[in-house]
């Protein structure tokens, strides 16, 4: 059989095509706009993500054959406000993870309703991405709009309920939504009553992997497949990445390079550290997992490459880099502020340590590091809640280079796997498609059976040792900076 995975990310929509022994038989692209409307804001439509992967999975099958399309399931955007009246109709352009309108909303509900009460409700703080604050901010400037909603959807949740019919959302994806009892994985009424919503609101939970549906009518014919092609919920995008990196079950960990960057912590067991510096969400197996995101990684080393020194040729300035361990520059990789562990929208990146004798290739190396550091930061306080790893995954655009795998590994001291495919959140949602639909017996069975190692960085003792005293001395400059950044904001 086939499973279609979608990926509904900010900039395009990816499709993926499935066989049953998780082989990829064709990838789509579909792209559509993102709106700025005023400095600090990002909005999309959602009628555009729609039709753009209806189009995309028309492509996806034009030379299938679409009789053994047995399911589809999505990784989606994550934290994205979609309000729908009682006709179904979308009210207003969706707010994105990345607008940060909501700051006003997040302080009365870190400091007014109170991060231990917010902790307390759904595991987790506010940040200006997050759903909730979203809300608020609707109710508090759009009043009339407000007063019209019917239902509060996230992104992916809005094609799975164009599909099906079904008000639909996952435990992975409503964590992230600052509504979810996390522990519990059930709606927070506490959350509900702050925010001026009913449980009513929300769509039904489900499980990453649980059928919520099938194909209506309508659809089914539009697409030329079958009516029940079954619709499973999906994930948010990191814990359906997650799946397409076979980081599920207990202590599994994969780090992800992209534009952000997270470290991702699978555990059988719910865990939240007493500073909320990680997200404790549900996870897509089942399970839970916590999870430190960056809000720049790779696009540090983009901006440096092509902003500052201008060149696209990544591989050659790293390539004079071999004293590892020893660089006297350091740079702090908070382009965009920092989410996790320091959540302070006003950091700034930063270098220090700059000499006579430093040079370009220093500088490209304090990059390269300071990002593995800032991981390291969140790996720190996962350590302190007693979880210990040997290992990670990593995927991302940053992980094509195997200088920037090497720090990792000796920064972190973790071996590094590298894993054969990279389709991130598209392959897990196909993954589970093919679990609701039973070609599995559970997420666990099918990452064991697609997802294949092809290479493991093992760190290096002497570099270890090296790269801790360096680990020891990077993690007192945030501190001092940090009344720096208040000033300069």
């Amino acid at each position: 059989m086939l499973y279609i995975g979608v990926d509904l990310g900010t900039s395009a929509v990816k499709l993926l095509l499935m066989d049953g022994e998780g082989k990829i038989q064709k990838i789509v692209s579909k792209e559509y706009p993102i709106y700025f409307p005023n400095p600090g804001w990002s909005e999309q439509k959602p009628e555009d993500w729609f039709t753009q992967t209806m189009e995309g999975i028309k492509e996806l099958l034009a030379q299938a054959d679409k009789n053994q399309v047995a399911g589809i399931s999505f990784g989606g955007q994550m934290h994205g406000l979609v309000i729908l009246d009682k006709e179904d109709q979308v009210i207003r352009p969706a707010l994105l993870w990345n607008d940060g309108r909501t700051y006003e909303e997040c302080d009365y509900l870190n400091n007014v309703v109170g991060k231990e009460n917010l902790s307390k409700y759904t595991a987790n703080i506010a940040f200006t991405g997050f759903t909730a604050p979203k809300i608020l901010w609707v109710k508090n400037k759009e009043p009339e709009n407000f007063a019209k909603i019917a239902k509060i959807m996230l992104p992916k949740d809005y094609i799975a309920y164009k599909l099906t019919g079904v008000h639909c959302t996952d435990v992975s994806d409503a964590s992230g939504m600052l509504l979810l009892d996390v522990k519990n994985r059930r709606w927070s009424k506490e959350m509900c009553d702050i925010c001026g919503i009913t449980v009513e609101m929300l769509p039904k939970l489900y499980e990453s992997y649980e059928c919520v549906g099938t194909l209506t009518a309508e659809i089914a014919g539009e697409l030329g497949l079958p009516e029940n092609v079954k619709v499973a919920a999906g994930a948010g995008d990191n814990a359906a990445a997650a799946v397409g990196t076979g980081t599920v079950g207990e202590g599994m960990c994969n780090i992800s390079l992209g534009t952000s960057g997270t470290i991702f912590i699978s555990s059988k067991t719910f865990g939240v550290d007493k500073y909320n510096a990680l997200h404790a969400f549900a996870h897509a197996d089942g399970n839970y997992h916590l999870m430190g995101c960056m809000l720049s990684a790779a696009s540090c080393n983009k901006w440096w490459m092509e902003d500052i020194i201008g060149t696209d040729q990544y591989a050659a300035e790293q390539k004079g880099i071999e004293k590892l361990g020893e660089n006297h520059v350091y740079f702090l990789p908070y382009l965009m502020g920092e989410r996790s562990p320091h959540n302070n929208p006003n950091a700034r990146g930063t270098f220090i340590g700059m000499t006579m004798d430093t040079s370009r290739a220093d500088m490209t190396q304090a990059v390269l590091e300071g990002v593995a550091f800032a991981l390291r930061d969140s790996l720190e306080v996962a350590k302190s809640l007693g979880i210990r790893l040997e290992r990670t995954k990593i995927c991302g655009g940053g992980a094509k280079s195997p200088l920037w795998k090497k720090m990792i590994a000796n920064i972190l001291n973790l071996k590094v796997d590298v894993i054969e495919s990279e389709e991130g959140p598209a392959l897990g949602g196909a993954m589970l498609a093919a679990v609701a639909c039973g070609e599995y017996e559970n997420v666990e069975a099918a990452a064991e059976k697609i997802v294949k190692i092809i290479d493991t960085v093992e760190p290096e003792p002497e570099l270890v040792e090296k790269y801790e005293a360096r680990y020891q001395q990077f993690k007192e400059i945030y501190p001092a900076c940090k009344p720096l950044f208040e000033i300069i904001k």
